[in-house]
């Protein structure tokens, strides 16, 4: 018997779940797609909570990354899985209403490979929250932890892609359209009206 999130939703091609596998067996060489997700916490001040990967880490040690990620149990809601994995990695406690949870890109998925040959596979909807409590990290998850400039970050990670994970590489430009295209919504309105 496992315990609830110590195996990951298999999905086919067009992202439909067919099958469970072991979390820690199904991470490999030849990594099946898999269910995932990836939250975003920033706080008040508009600030991004980045998290430094624990060194023990069997993929992409020590890389900086998004706030935290995870993948549901089966039969798991997303937005549970986001509020188990928020408390286990970083003992805070996230709800949706209260933490103005929203899912942003619904279809990201991405397919990468690190330095030991461990390929992530995964469709991972990516989330932002708010939240203005200290992070209290658990250290086998996240060594460090930074609230950051939103521009400072961009910046960073444009000069040194190598140092951050390639899925917070990725959701970062994608949510930058997303905030390019808001922001011309925006400016189309003002000069209609």
């Amino acid at each position: 018997m496992h315990a609830s999130g110590d195996r990951v939703v298999l999905l086919t091609e067009d992202g439909v779940a067919n099958g469970s596998a072991d979390k820690e067996r199904v991470h490999g060489e030849r990594t099946p797609l898999h269910l995932a997700f990836s939250c975003h916490l920033s706080n008040r001040a508009g600030e991004l909570l980045v998290t430094r990967r624990a060194l023990g880490k069997r993929s992409w040690p020590g890389v900086w990354t998004n706030s935290f990620c995870g993948h549901p149990a089966p039969g798991e809601l997303i937005t549970d899985a986001i509020g188990r994995h928020a408390a286990r990695e970083l003992g805070l406690r996230i709800d949706p209403v209260e933490n103005e949870l929203v899912l942003e890109l619904p279809d990201f998925r991405y397919r990468a490979v690190d330095a030991s040959g461990i390929v992530e596979n995964e469709i991972c909807p990516v989330y932002r929250a708010v939240t203005d409590d200290a992070p209290r990290p658990n250290p086998a998850e996240v060594v460090e932890t930074a609230w950051v400039r939103p521009e400072d970050l961009a910046r960073s990670v444009a000069l040194t892609p190598w140092a951050f994970s390639p899925w917070l590489v990725l959701q970062l430009k994608e949510l930058a359209v997303l905030e390019q295209i808001s922001v011309q919504k925006n400016l189309d309105v003002e000069v209609a009206t």
